[in-house]
C-alpha cells in the first residue's frame, strides 16, 4: 500500500463511519476477516474477537444501535507494509488507535485499541 491508496481508505473509512454506512465500510473488509476489540467483549461478551465478515457488519451494526452519535475524527493514519493504524478521537473525545492488516486491498485482521484507563471505551449503555 502507498500513501496515496493509505490516505484514500483512511477518508473513506471515516466517512462511512460518520454515515454509519455499514455497506460502503464491509466494502474495506475480506469475507474471513477477524477483528478484535475490548468493546466487542464489552458489548458481546465472550473473548472480544469477532470472526468473519457477516459477525463484523452485525457487530458493528449493534453498535452503531447502542452508540447512535457515534462520530470519529481521525487525528492521524502510520502506514506499514501491509497495514495502517488510524488514530481517531471519538465521539466521547477518546482516542483510539484502529490497527488493520491487508491482503491486498482487503483488511483480514483488524484491532480496536483504547487508552488503558478508559473503562467504558465505547461510551455504550446497556440496553
Amino acid at each position: 500500500m502507498d500513501h496515496e491508496t493509505a490516505r484514500k481508505f483512511v477518508d473513506g473509512w471515516v466517512t462511512a463511519w460518520n454515515a454509519h454506512d455499514l455497506d460502503a465500510l464491509m466494502n474495506h473488509f475480506a469475507d474471513e476477516v477477524t477483528f478484535s476489540s475490548p468493546v466487542a467483549a464489552q458489548l458481546l461478551g465472550g473473548d472480544g474477537v469477532i470472526r468473519g465478515k457477516a459477525a463484523l457488519r452485525a457487530y458493528w451494526a449493534e453498535g452503531l444501535r447502542r452508540i447512535p452519535d457515534l462520530r470519529f475524527e481521525v487525528v492521524g493514519s502510520y502506514l506499514g507494509v501491509r497495514s495502517l493504524v488510524i488514530n481517531y478521537r471519538n465521539q466521547k473525545g477518546g482516542l483510539v488507535n484502529e490497527v488493520l492488516l491487508f491482503d491486498g486491498p482487503l483488511v483480514v485482521e483488524g484491532y480496536g485499541t483504547y487508552l488503558g484507563t478508559d473503562t467504558n471505551p465505547a461510551g455504550a449503555t446497556e440496553s
